[in-house]
C-alpha cells in the first residue's frame, strides 16, 4: 500500500546481558572483548556511529600510553594494532575503525548498539537495574538490564544513577599536590580539534570561512622569559608550522562545562583550526608549502569531565611514588601533563610535563564506585584527581583499564559474588588472569603453568618460564629461534597430559608506531614485525614419535593461548617455520597447559 497509518512510530527493544558496557572508545572495547571472552554475555552501546572514541575516524586522536622502552601496553590493544598492521598497512583511518568493527563483531557473547545514547538510568536496592538508550537512526528506544554494569563513556553518564563524582581541580592541599598551582574550581583541561595534512606537489592558497579567525604573526609571538614550573620536564606552546605536528594545541574549552557547552566549544574550535591552518598555508615564509589540508575533526576529542569516586582517589602522590598498590590491576606511564584551562587562548605554555615513574601501578579500588556496588568504571572517568588524570588519560592507559574491569566483571559473575568480595578475598585471581591474558601488572610477575615449570629445558631457553614476557631493566627475557632448523624443546621424565600451550611472540613492544598517522602518504606502508613468528607448529613426543598438534601458517598476533587434542607425551617442542622478515624469531614464553 502506499500510504499507511502507524501508530508505532516509535519501536520499543529490551535486551538483558550479564554486563552493560556504555562507552565504545578503547577502553570500553576492551572492557566488552575481555568480559565476552571470559564468558559473560555483553552488551556495548556507543552512542556514535562507529567503535574507537577519541582514536577513530572522527577524531584522529593519538594512542599514546608509558614511556619508555619495553612498557608498551599489551593484551587486546596489542591485539588490535597488529590486525591494523596487518589488514590496514596504509593505516586508513576508515578501515581502522572496522578493526574495532570486526573484533567485536566476531565475539559471539557482544550484542553491539550503534548510534545509542543512554538517557537515563533505573537503580534497585542501591544498585543499577537497568539503562535507557535511544537510538535516533533506528527510532528505537532501548532498555537493557543487567548485572554488572561499566561506564566507559568518558563523561561519566552513568552518574544518573547518583554515583559520586568531581569535576574541575581539587585545591593544591586537599591532597598536598605540589604541581598543581590553581584549583578549588571547575575548569578543567579543554579539548583538542585534529587536522590531519597530506604532501602535495603543488602549491593550493587556503581560503578560511569569514567566521574563522583570521591569524598574524603577532598572535603567535612566542613568550619571552616566561617561567618554567618548578619540577616541570617540558612545557609545551603553540608551534605554527607542519612538520611533525598534529595540532593537538588547538584546544579550547577549558574554562566552561567540557559536556554541557560542547556546541560552543566545536564551533570555538572550528574557528581556530581553520584559522591556523589559513595563518600557516599562506605564510609568506612557505612554511606549509608541499602540504594540503586533507581533514579537519567534525567532533572535538575531550581530556576532561567528569570523574567518579572510587574506594581511592589516585594523586599525584600515588603517581609519583609508582603506584605500589595490592590491587594493582593496570598501570600508566605518561607524564603528568596538565593543560591550561585557557587552552589555545593562553598566555604562554598551554601544558606543562613533570616526570613521574614509568610504569606507576593503578588500584582496582580506582576502577569500582564508591556508593554504587555493581558500578565500575575505566577510560578517563576514572577515581582520581585533576592531577592523577593528568598522567591517566591517554588512551593506551584507558585500554587496559578497559580490560581490567572486563575481566573483573567476568570472573565476579563466574563466581556469583560481588564486585566488592572480588576486590577483597580473590583480587589474586584477578591479577593472575590478567597477567596470564599478557596484561603486564607492575612489580610482580606472571606465574608460569605447572607443566612448564616441571619440565627440563636447554640451559639457554629457561628465560621462557620466567613469567616476564617481555623485555625488563635490561633483560632480554627471550629467546632467539632459526625458522625451521631450531626449537624449544620441553621434556619430563614421564608422560605429560596436554592439551594446549601458551605462547608470547615479541611483536616489537619498544615500537610507539603502531599509533594511526598524523599525515597521510603512500610512504607512511607499515608492515608487521619482522621478528614476529608468521608459521609455527607444536609437535608431541608420544609412543616413541613425533607427531604435530597444532600449526598456523598465519599468526599475526603477539599472544596466542591455542588448544588441541590432550595428548599424553614425555616431551613438546615449538618450532618457528617462518617470520614476518626477520632471520630469527623472537619469542618470550611458552607455557605448556
Amino acid at each position: 500500500m502506499l500510504t499507511e497509518l502507524n501508530s508505532r512510530v516509535i519501536s520499543e527493544k529490551s535486551l538483558e546481558g550479564d554486563f552493560i558496557v556504555v562507552g565504545g572508545g578503547l577502553s570500553g572495547i576492551c572492557a566488552a572483548i575481555s568480559a565476552a571472552r571470559h564468558g559473560a554475555r555483553v552488551v556495548l552501546i556507543q552512542d556514535r556511529p562507529m567503535l574507537g572514541g577519541n582514536c577513530s575516524s572522527e577524531m584522529r586522536m593519538g594512542i599514546m600510553g608509558a614511556h619508555g622502552d619495553d612498557n608498551k601496553e599489551a593484551g587486546i590493544l596489542e591485539e588490535l594494532q597488529l590486525k591494523n598492521f596487518y589488514y590496514n598497512p596504509l593505516m586508513r583511518y576508515t578501515l581502522w575503525d572496522d578493526i574495532f568493527y570486526s573484533t567485536v563483531r566476531e565475539e559471539p557473547n557482544i550484542t553491539l548498539l550503534l548510534n545509542t545514547s543512554v538517557y537515563d538510568v533505573e537503580s534497585k536496592n542501591g544498585e543499577i537495574a537497568l539503562v535507557k538508550a535511544w537510538n535516533s537512526n533506528a527510532q528505537t528506544r532501548y532498555t537493557v538490564s543487567g548485572r554488572i554494569f561499566a561506564d566507559c563513556s568518558g563523561d561519566s553518564v552513568l552518574r544518573l544513577s547518583g554515583a559520586k563524582f568531581r569535576h574541575g581541580r581539587e585545591l593544591p592541599s586537599e591532597f598536598n599536590e605540589s604541581y598543581l598551582a590553581h584549583g578549588g574550581d571547575n575548569r578543567t583541561m579543554g579539548n583538542s580539534i585534529l587536522m590531519q595534512l597530506r604532501r602535495t606537489d603543488e602549491h593550493h592558497p587556503f581560503i578560511a570561512p569569514k567566521w574563522a579567525y583570521h591569524f598574524t604573526d603577532a598572535d603567535f609571538m612566542p613568550p619571552g622569559d616566561a617561567p618554567v614550573p618548578k619540577g616541570a620536564v617540558r612545557v609545551h606552546y603553540r608551534k605554527p608550522y607542519p612538520d611533525n605536528n598534529n595540532f593537538w594545541w588547538v584546544e579550547y574549552g577549558g574554562n566552561l562545562n567540557t559536556i554541557h557547552d560542547a556546541n560552543e566549544i566545536q564551533f570555538e574550535l572550528k574557528k581556530i583550526a581553520y584559522g591556523v591552518w589559513e595563518y600557516m598555508k599562506n605564510h609568506p615564509d612557505g612554511r606549509a608549502k608541499g602540504y594540503d589540508l586533507d581533514w579537519i575533526g567534525a567532533l572535538p576529542g575531550k581530556r576532561e569531565s567528569a570523574r567518579y569516586m572510587g574506594h581511592h582517589i589516585l594523586t599525584q602522590d600515588d603517581v609519583m611514588d609508582g603506584g605500589r598498590f595490592d590491587d594493582v590491576v593496570a598501570y600508566g606511564g605518561w607524564t603528568l601533563d596538565d593543560h591550561h584551562p585557557d587552552a589555545f587562548h593562553a598566555k604562554g605554555s598551554v601544558s606543562v610535563e613533570y616526570g613521574c615513574p614509568s610504569p606507576f601501578g593503578i588500584p582496582f579500588d580506582c576502577l569500582r564506585s564508591e556508593n554504587i556496588p555493581n558500578l565500575l568504571f575505566a577510560g578517563r572517568n576514572i577515581s582520581c584527581t585533576h592531577m592523577g588524570l593528568s598522567a591517566t588519560r591517554v588512551m593506551g592507559t584507558c585500554a587496559i583499564l578497559g580490560q581490567a574491569i572486563g575481566t573483573a566483571a567476568a570472573l565476579a559473575l563466574e563466581m556469583d559474588i560481588s564486585i566488592a568480595e572480588l576486590r577483597h578475598n580473590h583480587i589474586d585471581k584477578l591479577q593472575a588472569t590478567l597477567e596470564n591474558d599478557d596484561c603486564m601488572l607492575p612489580y610482580r610477575w606472571r606465574e608460569v603453568s605447572a607443566l612448564a615449570k616441571s619440565a627440563k629445558l636447554a640451559p639457554e631457553y629457561a628465560v621462557l618460564v620466567n613469567g616476564i614476557d617481555r623485555g625488563y631493566a635490561g633483560e632480554d627475557n627471550g629467546v632467539w629461534v632459526e625458522p625451521g632448523d631450531e626449537s624449544v624443546i620441553f621434556t619430563w621424565d614421564s608422560p605429560q597430559v596436554i592439551s594446549g600451550a601458551r605462547l608470547v611472540f615479541d611483536s616489537a613492544m619498544s615500537f610507539q608506531g603502531k599509533r594511526m598517522l598524523k599525515l597521510e602518504a603512500e610512504r607512511n606502508r607499515k608492515a608487521m614485525p619482522e621478528m614476529m613468528a608468521k608459521a609455527f607448529r607444536i609437535d608431541a613426543f608420544a609412543d616413541g614419535n613425533w607427531r604435530t598438534v597444532f600449526s598456523d601458517a598465519l599468526n599475526i598476533l603477539r599472544f596466542r593461548t591455542v588448544s588441541f587434542e590432550s595428548v599424553s607425551a614425555t616431551k613438546l617442542r615449538l618450532v618457528v617455520e617462518e617470520t614476518w622478515g626477520g632471520e630469527k624469531a623472537h619469542i618470550f614464553a611458552c607455557d605448556p597447559l
